[in-house]
């Protein structure tokens, strides 16, 4: 190999349509005319690699490598790319959270709702709701809510407000990190009446903390010291919602929190209804929370979001586009 690359990929919004050009770029960076490859601006990304396929590029790439391999398999690609490209319906999710002026926070939660999407057949449309001004009026015509993950006080009455919106309408709801950590402390004030239930990481001085430091933590640590990052596992309760989308009893997600939810008020939220879906194999660590009676209100300590993929979708992700899917075509479940 020479100073200049084997393969060239031109990125370009219109076709080239002039042989020449691909002619003059082979000849002047000394590449095989075949190396130059155009990479056409497409509807959506997941198009791209059928167009490539369409160059051949894998073909020469493992040439230029001296590597041998099958052709690809591109039929479920091919399958996904269709659906996308027509799909049957759309549903409208609502995500409240506090950086929605940054789509680009929440960008994985955005892809994972749209394999979902992908593989239920529909379009998924965003609603960026900032729970900083959150109101119901902003909900009212949604399919979903989802609240992510986050850290700090800012927003969190309006994602409260957004969690307790959806319970008392039977919407479908997601919370995903803090968004679980919200869905109990709403549960905590709306059902059990505690109005001053909180998180320890937003009011240090509540008497009804149903999220705080699990025992051995200490604000005084590092704060770097106290997250809890990386797969864990979890043992999945039968009979829930979590163990429909699963079909596993036992399952491993990705963490990055700080906060747990507080064993000294776990026995009263269970006895309301709340139902803790998913606990650590030891059962001290509540990985996941929901109203099990209800089409879809779930809340989830992990971030899913991480492993989706466009043509294998979340579960969890997928069982909450299918409840968004029946509440707008009958308003609840099937």
């Amino acid at each position: 190999m020479g100073i200049t690359p084997d393969i060239l990929v031109l990125r370009c919004d219109e076709p080239i349509t002039d042989d020449g050009i691909f002619e003059k770029i082979a000849h002047f960076c000394n590449v095989d005319r075949d190396c130059v490859i155009e990479n056409l601006t497409l509807g959506t990304l997941y198009e791209a690699p059928l167009y490539l396929e369409q160059a051949h590029f894998s073909e020469i790439v493992c040439r230029k490598l001296h590597l041998s391999a099958s052709e690809p398999d591109l039929a479920e690609w091919r399958k996904m790319v269709d659906r996308i490209k027509h799909p049957k319906g759309a549903v409208s999710i609502a995500i409240v959270g506090k950086y929605t002026q940054l789509h680009d926070a929440y960008l994985s939660i955005v892809e994972a709702l749209k394999h979902a999407g992908y593989a239920r057949g529909v379009s998924v449309d965003i609603r960026w709701i900032d729970s900083e001004t959150f109101t119901p009026d902003d909900v009212s015509d949604v399919d979903g809510i989802l609240v992510p993950g986050g850290f700090g006080s800012r927003g969190i009455e309006g994602m409260i407000e957004a969690a307790d919106f959806a319970r008392t309408h039977r919407l479908p709801y997601f919370g995903i990190c803090l968004g679980m950590q919200i869905m109990c402390i709403a549960y905590a004030r709306n059902v059990l009446g505690w109005t001053d239930a909180n998180s320890g990481e937003f009011d240090p001085d509540s008497t009804h903390k149903v999220i705080d430091f699990m025992p051995g933590q200490s604000d005084e640590i590092d704060k770097g010291g106290t997250l809890r990052l990386g797969s864990y596992p979890c043992i999945v309760q039968p009979g829930t919602t979590m163990r429909r989308c699963y079909a596993l009893d036992a399952i491993a997600e990705r963490h990055r929190h700080r906060y747990e939810l507080n064993n000294e008020f776990r026995q009263r939220l269970s006895d309301a209804g709340l139902t803790f879906s998913g606990v650590s194999p030891d059962g001290r660590l509540v990985e996941a929370a929901e109203v099990t009676d209800m089409p879809f209100y779930v809340g989830v300590q992990y971030h899913p979001e991480f492993k989706s993929r466009p043509i294998k979708p979340h579960p969890l992700f997928l069982g909450f586009i299918e409840a968004a899917q029946h509440y707008k075509n009958q308003g609840e479940k099937p």
